[in-house]
């Protein structure tokens, strides 16, 4: 069982950088894969980025590449999203997600088992 909790998210200008993180309690955290999806008012929740359990792959969604960086300290139970050059387009609520026991990185949201809450983040023009 993994209980995840995200913070972080917040109102940032255009332009601007959040750092979302994402707190996991649980003893498979170590071995799970974890991911940050996004849903936006009215869409479908997407994919943004995911690391592997030993940080050693990660992936991210197109229009994020370059902007966006996963990262976690399986030491600290902790993964998290650095956001930079932030737009309007980014605005949702971010979710963290949790898989346990695989080594690929995967992008689906029917992938993974555990979810937190969310954190929202809202980016003004």
């Amino acid at each position: 069982q993994v209980q995840l909790v995200e913070s972080g998210g917040g109102l940032v200008q255009a332009g601007g950088s959040l750092r979302l993180s994402c707190a996991a309690s649980g003893r498979t955290f170590s071995r799970s894969l974890m991911g940050w999806f996004r849903q936006a008012a009215g869409k479908e929740r997407e994919f943004v980025a995911a690391i592997s359990w030993s940080g050693g792959s990660t992936g991210y969604e197109d229009s994020v590449k370059g902007r966006f960086t996963i990262s976690r300290d399986n030491a600290k139970n902790t993964v998290y999203l650095q956001m930079n050059s932030l737009n309007p387009e980014d605005t949702a609520v971010y979710h963290c997600a949790a898989r346990a026991g695989v080594l690929a990185v995967l992008r689906t949201v029917g992938s993974y088992n555990y979810w937190g809450q969310g954190t929202q983040v809202t980016v003004s023009s």
